[in-house]
């Protein structure tokens, strides 16, 4: 029978959302830093961007402006990197370096990099768990016997799809940011103290993945607990 109850899993659920709240204001913070640092060279996000992909024999993708802010990314189906506002016509060490890390999502399409590969296979299955997982564990909630197991389970399993999405993700943008500074450091287009500036922007991007990552583990820890409660119930 289903009731109402005080549920203390809730307590994951804000714990998910503290860790993302912190890490959003840690990364938008350190960009609007370091996004007031104009780079020695003079190069703005576009130009930087264009010149590594050059570096790396890419010429089929085009960097494109797009609106926003830090709403940057690289589309592989379309071949396009595009940079937001504060990037795009910006010559700041923070631009800079956002700007190759989304060069290093075109290498990584480029060279076949497989973590980018499963990830961009997961995304069908993530997105329909993300959506799906919840509706149909209420209604295996509402219902009784084998019959809320299977709604239960499969709605635990599409959202399990969703967070291996997440964490798929965690190695990809890892590996972009490495390539980035990787780039910046050989080529000479930043100077060292300026490359050390662009290690602190993308390392508190890097902390956003961590944390959507570990919010979506403690929504799956809460769902599991949540089915092993309704077991226990039957």
């Amino acid at each position: 029978m289903f009731y109402y109850y005080y549920d203390w899993t809730y307590i994951l659920v804000l714990a998910g959302a503290l860790i993302c709240i912190a890490a959003s204001a840690r990364v938008n913070s350190t960009f609007s830093r370091y996004s007031t640092v104009r780079s020695h060279s003079g190069m703005t996000g576009r130009e930087a961007a264009e010149q590594i992909l050059h570096r790396n024999g890419i010429y089929d993708v085009q960097v494109i402006h797009i609106p926003g802010n830090l709403t940057d990314h690289y589309n592989p189906s379309k071949k396009t990197l595009g940079l937001s506002d504060t990037v795009y016509n910006s010559s700041s060490v923070a631009a800079i370096g956002v700007a190759a890390h989304e060069c290093g999502h075109a290498v990584q399409h480029a060279t076949g990099y497989a973590p980018l590969s499963i990830r961009g296979a997961l995304v069908p299955v993530a997105n329909i768990g993300s959506m799906a997982a919840w509706p149909l564990i209420i209604i295996g909630l509402l219902l009784n016997g084998q019959t809320s197991a299977l709604f239960i389970n499969l709605g635990i399993l599409l959202f399990t799809a969703a967070v291996l999405f997440q964490i798929v993700t965690l190695p990809v943008e890892f590996n972009a940011s490495g390539r980035a500074i990787k780039v910046l450091e050989t080529s000479g287009m930043l100077y060292p103290e300026e490359v050390g500036s662009v290690k602190k922007v993308l390392g508190a991007a890097a902390l956003t993945y961590v944390a959507s990552a570990a919010a979506m583990i403690l929504q799956l820890l809460r769902l599991i607990i949540i089915a092993g409660g309704r077991r226990r119930n039957d």
